[in-house]
């Protein structure tokens, strides 16, 4: 193995997990600190109505973001597969295979927001105060899709191969860089939100062509040679096969949360309960960033142990990475609940801002304590390669649970942003009885990536 590749089939299972989890959690760590410094700079400076444009802008930027993130997740699991296997063919195919489609899919969809974004936004009912800010958000995020693709991508791919360091230095670099220019394009220039889409951008531009030049100068399995980028047939399909159910996963989870965002409108479109939801999705990101930081790294360090036919191990990563995100989510909660409103200054001190959202976060941040549950369950169906199920679990509780809970409560019995923050729990609970009776009827253990005799 490179310096790239660590064995995460062999040793003791906890202390492999944490030594790879680590970086994975800072990692997440920092993404969310600079998503909320966007947010917290953009309400400073800028005001109500940009945040709301932000808040906005950043949901439908993250609707096309998460078909790399499940792309990029299946590409983690192949990787860590065929490398638990030891079978370096399949390995470098598959990293190519994925560089490819990622770049044709980053244009398609730049073309499809960009040209598309008026209607997109009026299907969500975007507040008239705010509408300007999220266009203008949105055409500058959707231009830079290819470099959010690509620094997912190449996350990805390290991470499968058992490297959660490298993705952290790159992340980090990205955060000060968006942090700076944040301060400079929307306090100095006073350019709102689109100075802040502008921002996400460049820093996002920097961390990949960085990370591209380190790799491409350190024996990396991919040299990124114009004629390595092309489709290799049986790696694409299993790409596919994998990677497109978790895709469509994080998207119809990510459309609950735009009918979300359209019922806020509803209830008020004067943009300022828009913006207060806004901000407390920032705070939410903390509430779960562990436990689906330790998803990820029980998904990549099964895919190897299940890859070496290490079932056993598997499991164990799967209860102590469950173990380890609940007991962290269990202090943001408990922050949650006793200091709202002082989280939500943060970002605005205007009162009724804060008012919205800690009326919001009362209910949403039942949330943290029921994520890492079915995060964990989740981060092993996936390392086994039964993203199938893992489809039909998270868009039966979106379609089935989260969608209809944030109406009958929030709009039907008329609770209001409590009731629409009731959503997010109640779906994360009817997830976590099917994973259970999935979990234990055993057919997660059919390998559907690396067969045996």
């Amino acid at each position: 193995m490179n310096a790239f590749e660590t064995d995460l089939s062999k040793g003791n299972v906890g202390k492999q997990l944490i030594k790879f989890a680590l970086p994975f959690i800072i990692s997440n760590l920092i993404q969310s600190l600079y998503s909320v410094a966007d947010m917290i700079i953009v309400g400073q400076f800028a005001g109500t109505q940009s945040m709301s444009g932000v808040n906005i802008g950043s949901q439908l930027s993250l609707l096309i973001t998460n078909l790399v993130f499940g792309l990029g997740a299946g590409a983690t699991v192949l990787i860590g597969q065929y490398l638990g296997a030891n079978d370096r063919k399949a390995l470098k195919e598959t990293v190519g295979s994925l560089f490819t489609l990622l770049i044709t899919l980053a244009a398609v969809l730049t073309f499809i927001m960009i040209g598309f974004r008026s209607t997109i936004l009026n299907v969500i009912k975007t507040p008239l105060p705010a509408y300007a800010e999220a266009e203008s958000y949105l055409i500058i995020t959707s231009a830079g899709t290819i470099f959010i693709f690509m620094y997912n991508a190449l996350s990805a791919v390290l991470r499968g191969m058992g490297d959660s360091k490298r993705p952290l230095y790159f992340v980090a670099i990205a955060c000060f860089t968006n942090i700076f220019l944040d301060l400079l394009f929307v306090g100095k220039f006073k350019m709102k939100a689109f100075g802040a889409g502008l921002a996400t951008v460049i820093s996002q531009a920097v961390s990949v062509v960085l990370c591209i030049n380190y790799l491409r100068h350190n024996d990396f399995v991919f040299d990124f040679g114009i004629k390595s980028f092309r489709f290799h047939p049986e790696r694409t399909k299993m790409l596919l096969k994998v990677g497109v159910p978790m895709s469509v996963q994080n998207v119809c989870t990510t459309l609950s949360f735009l009918f979300l965002t359209a019922m806020v409108n509803i209830l008020d479109p004067t943009a300022v309960a828009s913006a207060a939801v806004g901000a407390v999705g920032k705070l939410n990101s903390f509430g779960v960033l562990p436990a689906f930081a330790m998803s990820n790294a029980i998904s990549a360090m099964s895919a190897q142990n299940l890859g070496a036919g290490e079932i056993k191990r598997a499991v164990k990563t799967m209860e102590i990475g469950t173990g380890i995100g609940f007991a962290i989510s269990a202090v943001v909660f408990l922050i949650a609940r006793l200091f709202p409103a002082q989280l939500l200054s943060l970002f605005d001190k205007d009162p009724e801002l804060i008012k919205a959202g800690v009326e919001y976060i009362k209910a949403f941040s039942y949330d943290y304590l029921l994520v890492p549950i079915f995060a964990g369950m989740n981060g092993l169906f996936i390392g086994a390669g039964h993203t199938t199920f893992s489809l039909f679990n998270g868009v039966f509780s979106s379609v089935i649970g989260r969608v209809p809970a944030c109406y009958i409560f929030g709009m039907y019995l008329k609770m209001g942003l409590f009731g629409i923050g009731l959503g997010a729990p109640t779906a994360t609970l009817l997830s976590i009885i099917i994973g259970f009776v999935y979990f234990f009827s055993g057919k997660w253990k059919v390998n559907k990536i690396v067969r045996r005799a």
